[in-house]
This record gives C-alpha cells, sequence and structure tokens, in this order.
C-alpha cells in the first residue's frame, strides 16, 4: 500500500550499487574517449584524472547531503534545504533538461550500434520500452539493470584483455607529449564527465532505498569506485592500442579490436555497447522521474505529476512523461549535439550540490572542507571550458528555467 503519497523502501546495498553503476556504465565509456583526445591529445590521462577527482569530490558531497535528506530528488532537495528554493529549483531544472539528453544520447548510441539505417527507429522503440519496464516498479528496473552490468562488464574485461595482450599495444603512448594543453586537458575532463556522470543516481532514489543513512554513501563510494577503476584501464588500453588515432574516433573499442587482429569480436563490441547505452537509459529514467516527482510535490511541476501509482508503487505519471519527452528528443536529435549539453547542465547541478555540502555542519556529516570546495569550483570550470556552442546552449536553457521561476513566484505572490 501507498501511504501519504510516499514510496517504498525496498532497495538494499546491492540494488543500489547496480542502479549506480547501471548510470554510470553506459555509451560514454564506448563513445567519449575519441573526441576527449581529439580536445587534449596526449593530455588524456590526466583529463581522466581530472574529471575522476572531480566525479569523487561529487560523489562524497551527494552521498553526505543524501544521507541527511534519503528523500527523492537529489539536490534538488539539498539546495533547496541548505541553500534556499530557487537553487533547489534551478539544480533540479537542471538536472532535469541535462539528464533528459543524456536519455536521448543513450537511445540513439544504442540505435547507431543495433541498426544504424533506422537508429531513430530503434532508440524511440527503446525508450518506450524502458519505460514500460520502470513504470512496472523500481525492484524489476534494478533487476533488469544488475543483468545488463553483468553482461557489459563482460565485455569490458574482453576487450581490455584483447588489447593489452596485442602487438599494437605500445605503453609509451601513455607519455604527456607537446600537444597537450591546459584548455584542452580541461575541455576533455568535461567530455569524459559525461560518461562519469550517474554515480549519484542513487540518492534521487532516496525514498526507495532501506536504511539510507548507511546504504546510499556505501552504494555510491563502491559504485563509484568501481567505474574509476574501470575507466582508467579502458582509457589506457584504448591510448596504448590506438595512440594518436584515437582522437575524433567515433567508437573507439571497436577500432582497438580491428588495430588488435581481432575483427570477429565487433558484434560483441557492438552488443555490449547497446546494452550499455539501454542500461544507462534505463537507471536515468528512473533518476528524472524520481526529480520531476519532487519538483512536482513542490509545485515547481504540474501536481498531479505527483501522484504515486498504488499497485507498483512508482510515480507513473512522471515515468511516462519523461519517457515521451526522451522518445521525441530521440526521434529528432543528433547525438554529438546533446552531450556537451548535457554536460554542462549537470556539472551546474553538482556544483549546487557541491555548494549545499559547505554548508553543512560536522555533526551534520559534512564532508572535509576540501572536497565540496574542490568539487565546486572544478564542476564551474570544466562546465565553462566545454565546447562554446555547449556552454552558450546549457546556460541559455538553465537562463529560461531560473527566468520562469522568478516570474511564476512573482505572480503566485501578487496572486496570494
Amino acid at each position: 500500500m501507498i501511504l501519504n503519497g510516499e514510496l517504498h523502501r525496498r532497495l538494499g546495498v546491492g540494488d543500489a550499487v547496480t542502479v549506480g553503476l547501471a548510470a554510470m556504465i553506459g555509451a560514454g565509456v564506448f563513445a567519449v574517449f575519441g573526441p576527449a583526445a581529439g580536445a587534449a591529445g596526449t593530455g588524456l590521462p590526466i583529463a581522466l584524472a581530472v574529471a575522476a577527482l572531480i566525479a569523487y569530490c561529487n560523489a562524497t558531497s551527494s552521498a553526505r547531503l543524501a544521507a541527511r535528506y534519503p528523500d527523492s530528488g537529489g539536490t534538488y532537495v539539498y539546495g533547496r534545504e541548505r541553500l534556499g528554493p530557487f537553487w533547489g529549483y534551478l539544480a533540479g531544472w537542471g538536472f532535469v533538461v541535462g539528464k533528459t539528453a543524456s536519455c536521448a544520447a543513450m537511445a540513439l548510441t544504442a540505435g547507431w550500434y543495433l541498426w544504424p539505417d533506422q537508429a531513430h527507429l530503434v532508440a524511440v522503440a527503446a525508450v518506450l520500452v524502458l519505460t514500460v519496464i520502470n513504470c512496472l516498479g523500481v525492484q524489476k528496473a534494478a533487476w533488469a539493470s544488475r543483468l545488463i552490468v553483468g553482461a557489459v562488464l563482460l565485455v569490458l574485461a574482453t576487450v581490455v584483455i584483447i588489447g593489452l595482450t596485442s602487438p599494437a599495444a605500445d605503453p609509451a603512448r601513455l607519455a604527456l607529449g607537446p600537444d597537450a594543453s591546459v584548455w584542452g586537458v580541461l575541455q576533455a575532463a568535461g567530455l569524459i564527465f559525461f560518461a562519469f556522470a550517474g554515480y549519484a543516481r542513487v540518492a534521487t532514489l532516496g525514498e526507495e532505498v532501506r536504511q539510507p543513512e548507511r546504504t546510499i554513501p556505501i552504494a555510491v563510494g563502491v559504485a563509484l569506485g568501481i567505474v574509476l577503476i574501470l575507466y582508467a584501464v579502458v582509457g589506457a588500453t584504448v591510448i596504448a592500442v590506438l595512440g594518436p588515432d584515437l582522437a575524433g574516433s567515433i567508437a573507439p573499442l571497436s577500432d582497438l579490436v580491428i588495430r588488435a587482429g581481432v575483427p570477429g569480436f565487433l558484434p560483441v563490441v557492438a552488443a555490449g555497447a547497446a546494452l550499455a547505452a539501454l542500461g544507462s537509459l534505463l537507471a536515468m529514467i528512473l533518476g528524472v522521474s524520481r526529480t520531476a516527482l519532487a519538483m512536482a510535490r513542490d509545485r515547481h511541476l504540474p501536481p498531479p505529476l505527483a501522484a504515486i501509482h498504488p499497485r507498483f508503487a512508482v510515480p507513473h505519471r512522471t515515468i511516462i512523461l519523461v519517457g515521451l519527452v526522451v522518445a521525441l528528443l530521440a526521434g529528432l536529435a543528433d547525438l554529438r549535439s546533446v552531450i556537451g549539453f548535457s554536460s554542462f547542465a549537470v556539472l551546474v547541478y553538482y556544483a549546487i550540490a557541491n555548494a549545499s555540502a559547505l554548508t553543512l555542519s560536522r555533526a551534520e556529516g559534512r564532508p572535509p572542507r576540501a572536497v565540496p570546495i574542490i568539487g565546486l569550483i572544478g564542476c564551474l570550470v570544466v562546465a565553462a571550458a566545454l565546447p562554446p556552442a555547449s556552454a552558450l546552449t546549457g546556460a541559455a536553457v538553465l537562463l529560461v528555467g531560473a527566468i520562469g521561476y522568478v516570474l511564476r513566484t512573482r505572480l503566485g505572490g501578487r496572486s496570494g
């Protein structure tokens, strides 16, 4: 039964870690290293380290906040409670629009790998199917995520083994060269962040996790640790095998197995990329719908969206709305055009999370002060370093949301 519109606490540590892994191990690891290498050159390992450091700070701040505020909504709730309603709203707006774009990117990635000639059709179909799965309940979504994560990890592990045992691998390619620049490294870190984002997805499920004060920090830390190691190994492998040819590669893992002389493994890589994209999409629809639920409860979105299904105990209206919007974007948008925009919006979201964590006292579980400070500054600097079109579009969308909030607040005050 649903009491007072609340969600059931059904997820344990294992389920929560799986949701976090599925959110992070998505299409990014299969595609992001090429564009990032184009920006950073031989500075790619440094860019990966920068993105990892920011991810660690963001995850630590988010986990401490989630333990104190175990409600659906993530940084939307933290910003509202620690910084004020406007900052909470801006975080929620940035998350919803940024991750909606990410969902479309993930769906399109699956489409391009599975059926390039009908990529948009496949993407739309994938979104609709996964929306139905999310509507059937969070436990079913976590179960599906567990299967997907296991299969994708197996594919990535095999690709790494193929690359490291190949005669084409040259560890000397990991050395820093004169082509690396500070600005290029920062831009690459912003692009790589697209592959990392998702570690705090568990926090948006705060109302559905058992013992959230204990479960959320553990799940976020474990999931992020696994992914940090995985990305470091995969990144080092593609650099060692492809070298300068990595820059601009659309499908670096496919190029890796070809260079390693194992083209017969290409269909497996394609299947792994599609599974990763679909697994991440499944988790992201889950997270976006919960943030939309929290915003609807506070009337920043239409209140009817806050309804909880009496049988499946999920916010079915927000899930359906998010699914339909993502399906529309997946049918119309270009894959590359949404990645930078998504990174910008989500970096702003995590900047607000770090600012919120700075207001915690030691008794409230504040992390070491350097953690949220580094996270806040890192998010803002890397967001500014993204390609101009992505940064300007992201800033414009956030500004539209902010103006809408101000107008609604003033009109509401006058009507009252």
